[in-house]
């Protein structure tokens, strides 16, 4: 790849600009600040939507919570002084939550998105020397292969059309003896507030983006009072807060009363708007980290359900 031209630079960075191959056939554009290796609809365009909607609700640096730096650190098991002046590759970056803490271990981040979800991060995250920032697909990922240190991928699996197949699309871009640590959702016969999005998500998943974000801003801070009252009620209430999708983080996360209404909204709209959403068994990603012959593995429950480390012999 090299630099074809240049429309217009900003901050010392070009914003916007054309990328060309070796053979000068394949044009790449940059539009504000970001090579586009992605054009047109996606399936993960539901994720551009609610990052560039509420970017600031899960960045540290914004709420002074420190929640995505603590998840980070106790599901990968990485400790923040040994990642400064590492290469990682970041999967799905969203609104950038991650990608600002590894930048503050002073790790060099590549990271990507499907989706215009790369546009929040740069507002998160940009410009900054050790962050280089992609939109583009996990399945035909533009970097070099056995390049970098580590691989993070938190909150993406699940929402590709193939989970096995985007979590073995990552392995050749780790260096030999580099890290992986991804997530995915857990499968679950209980219905409980986290499963029940199933019973709606026929409906949801097919409704216009734009439709049903007014719909769970709407009803969200209505219903959020009822919600944590049903949760209170003996024996049933696991259940009744089943009935309408609510993602009420109230009593489990050290949130202000605003702060749980935007993560409430933003969780909800994420749970019923994507396109995918294909949760897994504990077996399933032991036996990806098998096949992709990786060692120093750990398989449990965390995260988001399921987490999962390893290391490339």
């Amino acid at each position: 790849m090299r630099l074809a031209s240049v429309e217009s630079e900003e901050c010392g960075e070009i914003k916007e600009g054309t990328i060309v191959d070796a053979s000068g056939k394949h044009q790449i554009f940059i539009r504000n600040f970001i090579p586009r290796f992605v054009t047109g609809d996606t399936y993960a365009d539901s994720f551009g939507e609610q990052w560039n909607r509420y970017r600031s609700v899960q960045i540290d640096s914004e709420n002074n919570l420190n929640l995505s730096a603590q998840r980070f650190y106790r599901w990968t098991g990485w400790k923040k002084d040994e990642l400064r002046g590492l290469r990682i590759l970041e999967a799905g970056c969203g609104a950038g939550r991650f990608t600002q803490v590894m930048l503050d271990a002073d790790a060099t981040v590549y990271s990507f998105d499907l989706s215009s979800a790369v546009d929040a991060c740069w507002r998160t995250n940009g410009p900054n020397d050790n962050l280089c920032l992609l939109q583009a697909d996990i399945f035909q990922i533009p970097c070099k292969t056995e390049s970098f240190d580590r691989v993070f991928c938190y909150g993406v699996l699940q929402h590709t059309p193939d989970p096995k197949a985007a979590f073995l699309s990552l392995i050749p871009f780790l260096r030999p003896g580099g890290e992986i640590s991804v997530d995915c959702y857990i499968k679950s016969r209980r219905l409980n507030r986290w499963t029940a999005k199933y019973l709606w998500r026929w409906i949801t998943s097919r409704m216009s983006r734009q439709r049903l974000f007014k719909v769970v801003e709407w009803y969200i801070p209505k219903w959020l009072p009822i919600d944590t009252f049903l949760a209170h009620v003996p024996v049933i209430g696991m259940w009744l807060v089943g009935i309408i999708p609510c993602w009420n983080y109230t009593g489990m996360l050290p949130l202000s009363g605003e702060e749980i209404v935007s993560w409430a909204i933003l969780d909800t709209f994420d749970a019923l708007a994507s396109k995918y959403d294909l949760p897994q068994t504990l077996e399933e990603v032991s036996s990806w980290f098998k096949e992709a012959g990786l060692g120093n593995v750990r398989v449990d429950g965390g995260s988001n359900g399921i987490v999962g480390n390893g290391s490339r012999s």
